[in-house]
């Protein structure tokens, strides 16, 4: 990566989403930044229109909109980290290509923080989900966060432990890219794209290791939830592998950075019981073996919660109950 220019760089990775990509680069283009903004696409090998509705954006803003076009599909942790490494700018936003920024000041007012702070390594904000069907925009629940600056290291456990929301919204971010490339140089692995299935809680946990985090509560992005993605896959043995995946990120960042407390230990117990239901519903017997082997590897005691689970999974109980729970299912 060259030296960074003093403008703000725009990550957008898409793949398939020719009904919604355009949205999300109006909103981008239509911030009132100071600075110039640079969208860079990462256009997944897609196979529907949505290479030829980035193209028509770039015919129309040549100076601001760049296509990274992937002949094939990398995959969407690949596709970002590449185009990571193209962006220009002083300062990296991203904004996914079925979501969409509701404040065009955004970037202005995130860039402010970051060059009155340098030690404040990321900027984030509040957001509402929304749902593709209605259209509708409603709160995720309160922030773990609190509004102004805080030091990054009392973040670090609630980034990797998110329940009901994360504790930062890549798409709501700006940040430093110093200490991305700095992270990706001396702990790679948590870069491999062959190993974890997510971006965002890296990116988060080592901006947050390398400074100061600034959040703003006020909701600028509509995160668009209700359609097939990485994080919500379409069957129950995609959703045990990307949860196992990243349960298993948790754990590594807590190994290696040496984060041990109750708050991690309730999450990754939750989470074996969230994959042994993963499990039970699948009807295959080997993710019910995948999650034990998880849960010894972490040295995870049971709950009552776990051990109700491997019950229902027990041979001569698990066809049974699936069965009932299917019934009961039809007559909703």
């Amino acid at each position: 990566m060259a030296e960074p220019q003093d403008i703000i760089s725009v990550i957008v990775c898409t793949y398939n989403q020719q009904d919604t990509i355009g949205r999300t680069l109006e909103s981008i283009l239509s911030q009132q930044c100071t600075r110039p903004v640079e969208i860079v696409i990462g256009e997944d090998g897609s196979t529907d229109r949505t290479l030829a509705v980035c193209q028509q954006f770039h015919d129309h803003h040549p100076d601001q909109v760049r296509i990274l076009a992937n002949k094939a599909n990398k995959g969407f942790v690949r596709n970002y980290f590449d185009c990571l490494r193209a962006c220009r700018g002083r300062y990296i936003a991203d904004c996914a290509g079925d979501d969409f920024w509701l404040d065009p000041h955004k970037l202005e007012a995130a860039a402010r923080i970051l060059d009155a702070n340098p030690d404040v390594t990321l900027v984030h904000t509040d957001w509402f989900r929304h749902d593709r069907q209605s259209g509708q925009l409603t709160s995720p629940g309160p922030s773990a966060c609190a509004p102004g600056i805080t030091d990054g290291s009392q973040l670090l456990t609630d980034i990797i432990t998110p329940i009901e929301r994360p504790a930062v919204h890549l798409c709501t971010a700006l940040f430093r890219p110093g200490p991305i490339l700095q992270a990706m140089q001396e702990h790679p692995r948590f870069f491999d794209p062959d190993r974890y299935l997510c971006e965002d809680i890296q990116i988060a946990f080592f901006l947050a290791l390398a400074g100061k985090v600034a959040y703003i509560d006020t909701p600028t992005l509509a995160y668009t939830c209700g359609a097939t993605s990485i994080s919500n896959p379409d069957s129950e043995e995609r959703h045990f592998r990307f949860w196992a995946n990243t349960t298993r990120l948790t754990h590594d960042l807590a190994a290696t950075f040496g984060i041990a407390d109750s708050q991690l230990d309730r999450f990754l117990q939750a989470r074996i019981h969230k994959l042994l239901m993963h499990a039970f519903r699948s009807g295959k017997p080997q993710l019910r073996s995948q999650a034990l082997l998880l849960q010894r590897e972490m040295h995870l005691a049971d709950t009552p919660r776990t051990l109700l689970a491997k019950l229902l999974l027990l041979p001569g109980i698990w066809q049974p109950m699936r069965l009932l729970r299917d019934a009961i299912k039809s007559r909703k």
